[in-house]
């Protein structure tokens, strides 16, 4: 096992393959979390859906127990989350669920798209001098993307961002497009080849807590758009929306604020390739104002 022997008297790193049961594993979890506090604990769902079969160790322990007993660990919950085209059950870690229970500085919810922001995420769990469960929504497709990397100095030397503005910022953009994901890269991509230079992009890495003071910056950044776009993957039912649009409200008042993603639905994904590829490319388009 490498990364058990980086260096001599490095922490203990230790790796468990652990039953198909999500409720038991993440409760004990959880209890190991809580009583090891100096230990980065982390639980890894093999696709951020199957949470569903520990939803009463979220509800009930995870983003209650301080506020019911002034109890709360360190325990990281790994999700992986993004519309991938693999079907329902395998798209969608329920972002939404996590975000309605925020409250208190209950917990932390973010959605990563650079190893730089991971790694500091996770750093930054045990170097705080308190402890908050961590709930890191991330696709497994962004392990491959040739676009997702960090330079070793941003690990080094870097630190965890909430908000990521944009790489190449358009001189004077008439839109600003609100994202948090991967589906920024599809964005970002898009953006590029379509030469669309009027749509900034701003990547919300951190949902909550909500950093009001970084979130005035950006505002005051971009006062001079002319409309604001929330875009996501998810169905409009789902994902961040319904969190971000009262936010976006108060930050850009008077300037009409859009949705663009998937419509309402039952069911968090198509079944079907096609659909999705096709979907997909409809809310890029939509994002960058490319349709008519």
């Amino acid at each position: 096992m490498p990364l058990d022997h980086i260096h001599p008297g490095q922490a203990k790193f230790c790796a468990y393959n652990s039953t198909l049961s999500e409720a038991a594993v993440l409760g004990f979890d959880y209890g190991y979390a809580l009583t090891e506090p100096h230990m980065l604990v982390l639980w890894e769902a093999q696709f951020g859906d199957f949470a569903n079969g520990a939803q009463v160790i979220i509800d009930q322990f995870i983003v209650s127990s301080q506020a019911k007993w002034r109890r709360s660990g360190g325990l990281v919950m790994l999700l992986p989350h993004g519309s991938e085209g693999q079907g329902p059950e395998h798209s969608n870690a329920y972002l939404e669920r996590y975000l309605q229970a925020c409250a208190d500085d209950n917990m932390q919810v973010v959605n990563l798209t650079t190893p730089a922001q991971y790694f500091h995420a996770l750093r930054r769990q045990l170097k705080r001098p308190f402890r908050r469960p961590l709930v890191v929504m991330a696709p497994k497709s962004l392990l491959r993307h040739p676009r997702c990397v960090s330079p070793v100095a941003e690990l080094e030397g870097g630190r965890f961002h909430e908000v990521l503005d944009d790489p190449a910022p358009p001189a004077s953009p008439r839109r600003l497009a609100l994202c948090s994901g991967k589906v920024f890269y599809d964005l970002l991509e898009r953006r590029e080849a379509a030469a669309a230079g009027g749509v900034a992009l701003v990547r919300v890495e951190q949902l909550y807590p909500w950093n009001e003071a970084r979130w005035r910056e950006v505002a005051e950044r971009y006062a001079g758009v002319a409309e604001v776009t929330w875009a996501q993957e998810e169905t409009r039912n789902r994902g961040g929306w319904s969190f971000m649009f009262p936010r976006l409200l108060e930050l850009f008042p008077g300037k009409p604020i859009g949705y663009v993603g998937r419509a309402a639905a039952a069911s968090p994904a198509t079944g079907s390739l096609r659909i999705h590829k096709r979907e997909q490319d409809q809310i890029v388009r939509e994002a960058l104002g490319l349709v008519g």
